[in-house]
């Protein structure tokens, strides 16, 4: 193991071969072959200019350290605005909500992690977390077949999650009505006077973008929830969120807040 590694730390001192491996892995880029080639000479511009600068000793720069990331330099700051608006409004309503415990089912684990800063939270996903905190905590289980009793989960979420069961794509089994069985499910645990938050593709027709997610109307999506009270309900369309339904917009997302009355 240690020859290995010596001959690892050797080739990683010769120049050219550093940085034909680091061109190899721009090229592995989801990007057009024009931008990855640009956006390599622009790496190596600038690995040129801060070599010519005076040189901090402290902290010196050798090539076989050279980490680059190629496609950070934007104009703007890259972000998916479904997932950043979706996620911000869930953790506002929760915050403003102030429930002494929260559950959520499968949604982006960042959004779980900082909900359970200000309220101590359960994430219940099929796969498990690879890290940890002292506030959350984490139970292995299929929303299809929650591992809760009737009525017994007063704040309760599932961002971006219930289009996509049933589809495979996360390792979950296939099934065509995962979504119908995900929502009974949701409703189910649900505790009355309870809060559920839930975001969902919203299209003109209902659809399966096989086998990324299935997309709803807007009725659908009421019926499914038909026996909660609707509370709230916001639409993202682009990179902006809207206060009503847009049919005129097409594809979009939505979110919302029902309560079991």
């Amino acid at each position: 193991m240690q020859t290995k590694q010596r001959i690892k730390t050797k080739l990683k001192n010769i120049t050219i071969l550093k940085i034909l491996v680091i061109y190899l892995k721009v090229l592995r880029n989801p990007y057009n072959f024009l931008q990855k080639n640009s956006r390599f000479l622009n790496f190596l511009r600038d690995l040129k200019k801060y070599k010519a600068l005076k040189q901090n000793t402290n902290i010196p720069i050798k090539n076989s350290d050279l980490y680059p990331r190629v496609h950070d330099k934007t104009k703007i700051t890259g972000i998916d605005p479904i997932y950043y608006l979706q996620n911000t409004w869930c953790a506002k309503k929760i915050f403003e909500n102030k429930p002494q415990k929260h559950y959520d089912i499968g949604s982006h684990s960042m959004m779980v992690g900082i909900i359970s800063q200000f309220v101590p939270t359960t994430m219940v996903d099929i796969r498990p977390l690879s890290v940890t905190l002292p506030e959350l905590s984490f139970i292995k289980g299929d929303i299809t077949d929650l591992p809760f009793e009737d009525n017994s989960i007063d704040s309760l979420s599932s961002i971006c999650v219930i289009e996509h069961i049933g589809l495979g794509r996360y390792g979950d089994s296939l099934d065509q009505f995962g979504t119908e069985k995900s929502a009974e499910e949701l409703k189910r645990v649900l505790a009355k006077k309870g809060d559920l938050y839930i975001s969902v593709p919203i299209d003109m027709e209902n659809k399966v973008y096989f086998n990324a997610h299935r997309a709803f109307t807007r009725d659908y999506i009421l019926e499914l929830f038909s026996s909660l009270s609707l509370i709230e309900e916001k639409y993202i369309y682009g990179n902006k969120m809207y206060a009503e339904y847009r049919k005129d917009k097409g594809f979009g997302t939505g979110l919302y807040c029902f309560k079991k009355i």
